[in-house]
């Protein structure tokens, strides 16, 4: 067996080799279902280096979790990522990733990376990667596609740092362009479009980002929310920006959102954490058990 920093490594190798030409074209499909009480991974079908080891079991056979994988660490100019992720009837798949993700500078090329979760009846999935670091000059598009069952339970963030802070890097040249869509039964309960320009007025203006480097979404969705779980998120403090949280109008009290802004990758993580401890028990069901990798 190849230890894997060495398999990473040699693939973090052949990618800067391989997408400075012409991009790598990645997908990863996965799905559970209910076998008998236990969250089975049936399907794990991969093209291009995004990767699954394999299913996890640490609450117990009725929770499958994975570790997505991408060896490159980072999307780079020319790049194309697909994830097809589906918890069937019953099942409850809980996705995670080992480590911040990254959109590496471009020359021309656009990168594009397109999430797609379904979650069948009765089905639970959760959708908790670790950051993202925008570098400066990328050029960058990501499409989230949420598809559920009305008597589906889902769970999900996505955190975003504007430039590599380590470095002291702004996002001064490069786009970002985002869009999500959340549906419920085929209806459409929330759509979202963004464009984040390199040194545009939004990313210091009060109406925007007011200067801040990192932002995050996070959204929850069980049939029958209401405020009593609103009222319990909002005492959670953030004390190393700002935060809100709310439910859009027209969900039918099903669909919660929390979004925060600040200058600590870390800080904002370990508050949409403390939230989603909060919630888990009444969004699907059971305590919060944090993924061993969060630890590491």
């Amino acid at each position: 067996m190849i230890p894997v920093e060495s398999a990473l490594a040699a693939a973090h190798a052949q990618h800067n080799q391989h997408s400075h030409a012409h991009g790598w074209r990645a997908r990863l499909t996965l799905r559970t279902e209910n076998r008998d009480g236990r969250s089975a991974l049936v399907r794990r079908e991969h093209l291009g280096p995004l990767r699954v080891q394999k299913a996890l079991y640490p609450e117990g056979d009725a929770v499958c979790q994975v570790l997505v994988l991408h060896p490159p660490a980072g999307i780079a100019g020319g790049d194309e990522l697909d994830l097809d992720i589906s918890a069937a009837t019953g099942s409850h798949l809980q996705l995670t990733t080992p480590g911040a993700g990254k959109w590496y500078r471009s020359i021309g090329p656009w990168a594009h990376q397109r999430i797609h979760l379904k979650a069948e009846a009765e089905a639970r999935l959760e959708w908790l990667p670790q950051e993202t670091i925008l570098f400066d000059e990328a050029l960058a598009r990501q499409h989230i596609d949420i598809a559920l069952a009305s008597s589906a339970r889902a769970m999900g963030w996505d955190i975003l740092c504007i430039g590599r802070q380590a470095r002291g890097e702004r996002f001064t040249r490069g786009t970002l362009r985002q869009a999500l869509d959340f549906r419920v039964d085929g209806r459409l309960l929330w759509t979202e479009r963004g464009s984040l320009q390199g040194s545009d007025a939004l990313l210091a203006a009060d109406a925007g980002l007011a200067g801040c480097t990192v932002n995050g979404t996070f959204w929850m969705y069980a049939a029958g929310l209401d405020r009593t779980l609103l009222d319990s998120l909002r005492e959670e403090r953030f004390d190393d920006g700002q935060a809100g949280i709310t439910m859009p109008a027209g969900t039918d009290k099903g669909l919660v959102v929390a979004r925060a802004i600040g200058d600590k990758a870390e800080s904002l993580r370990h508050y949409f954490t403390r939230l989603w401890h909060r919630a888990r028990p009444v969004v699907i069901g059971r305590e919060a058990l944090a993924p061993r990798i969060w630890s590491t």
